[in-house]
């Protein structure tokens, strides 16, 4: 699977589809952000009410939107069928990575994130425009199916029979602090895999070599099942990213810790280790 596109790639042939996802936990600032400079002819995807549904205690902060939903947004974006669509945002594809996994969900075939997002684009020398873009309506048609899904339950029991990543910071997983959701802690039997540690220092991501090095520490071989939540599936989706670029299949789980930690008849495990 091709997940990632060089800004240099990029420069050098007609701009597929641009969709900028500029988003942070706690920063509503992404639109006037983009609105000041963005790539030409990108255009502007809102997370919270285009990439997730409305939250709830039952499925969590950023819960799935439904297929139709995301049909007429990526419609409204002027996504065409067959069209080919680059996501990038300016946090190393952390908030971009869930426009990766919906489209991909969708049943989108090309769709990469910019590897290095906003940043590589500048340092390649990458012409920015300012305003808004908004482009004819596209006509494509989403078929749903395209990744691999997890429920609660099966998140659960994956821990028995595969791996199941934590992709929050290591201070939540262990417990010690919890900003936004009901509960401290993380699923028992969880590995930590921090999403950030898939990225260089420049915001692009490792080499895949140091990719299979990390996931291998983790305890992740060939042929594992393997499951990837964080705090309300967005970040969850950049380290699926990143194992599907060694070709390593993960499922995602939308609901997340947000989903788990608001049912309190789920255990919740701390400290550093998985159980």
């Amino acid at each position: 699977m091709s997940v990632l596109v060089a800004a240099r790639e990029l420069l050098a042939g007609p701009l597929p589809v641009l969709l900028d996802v500029r988003w942070a936990l706690g920063d509503p600032r992404g639109r006037e952000q983009y609105r000041a400079a963005h790539l030409p002819g990108a255009v502007f995807v809102d997370l919270e009410t285009e990439l997730a549904a409305p939250p709830s205690a039952a499925a969590g902060r950023h819960p799935l939107p439904s297929l139709q939903r995301l049909q007429e947004a990526a419609r409204r974006w002027g996504i065409g069928q067959g069209d080919a669509v680059v996501v990038y945002d300016a946090t190393g594809g952390l908030a971009a990575a869930r426009a990766w996994w919906l489209l991909r969900w969708g049943g989108v075939a090309e769709v990469r994130l910019l590897d290095g997002g906003l940043d590589a684009w500048r340092r390649a020398g990458g012409p920015l425009e300012a305003g808004d873009v908004v482009p004819a309506p596209g006509n494509v048609t989403l078929t749903g199916g395209g990744m691999p899904v997890l429920s609660i339950d099966e998140a659960a029991v994956l821990p028995s029979t595969g791996v199941l990543l934590d992709a929050r910071a290591g201070e939540r997983y262990r417990g010690e602090v919890e900003p936004i959701d009901p509960r401290a802690g993380h699923v028992p039997g969880a590995v930590s895999a921090p999403t950030t540690g898939n990225l260089a220092a420049d915001g692009t991501f490792l080499p895949a070599a140091s990719l299979r090095e990390r996931f291998a520490a983790l305890g992740i071989g060939d042929g594992d099942t393997v499951g990837v939540y964080c705090g309300s599936g967005v970040t969850a989706a950049h380290e699926v990213a990143a194992l599907a670029s060694m070709g390593i299949e993960a499922a995602l789980w939308p609901g997340s810790w947000s989903q788990w930690s608001a049912d309190h008849d789920r255990p919740a495990a701390t400290g550093a280790r998985p159980d």
